[in-house]
């Protein structure tokens, strides 16, 4: 099982080489254009050189120029709806908290509408009940 170890460690480098390059936006690649960096990695993937190559000289891995990092988290702290804006927690932020007593409001007038609808339809059937049987057939004996 062991004889296999180097086999795999280098085919798991090759894929995350290969995969890295596809989903690399243009932008972020250096020296070459993304085609012939595939076809590099691909073609001299078993000997290490393709992907080595690669991780060490065809994609930027520092900040971008223009603010947009390279990292995802980096990104999502960029990409946000104000990227200057400092994260804040749910339970620290207003807008979400105003957000939930809207929502509470709503789902407290629905409720008493569903209360109000219930006590209706109960007390329909406690009159029906004391009105007695009106369209019921006579049974047979």
């Amino acid at each position: 099982m062991l004889r296999y170890l180097p086999f795999l460690l280098v085919l798991a480098l090759w894929i995350y080489a290969f995969i890295d390059c596809v989903n690399t936006p243009e932008s972020q690649v250096r020296g070459l254009p993304k085609v012939v960096w595939v076809l590099i990695i691909l073609l001299f993937g078993e000997v290490l050189i393709g992907p080595v190559a690669w991780l060490v000289a065809g994609k930027e891995r520092h900040r971008v120029a223009g603010g947009r990092g390279s990292t995802p988290s980096e990104w999502h702290r960029n990409h946000g709806a104000n990227p200057r804006a400092a994260w804040v927690a749910p339970d620290d932020n207003p807008e979400f908290l105003r957000s939930l007593r809207e929502e509470n409001k709503k789902d407290e007038a629905l409720l008493k509408d569903w209360e109000a609808d219930l006590r209706r339809r109960e007390e329909e059937l406690r009159r029906r009940e004391a009105e007695g049987p009106e369209d019921t057939p006579p049974t047979a004996s």
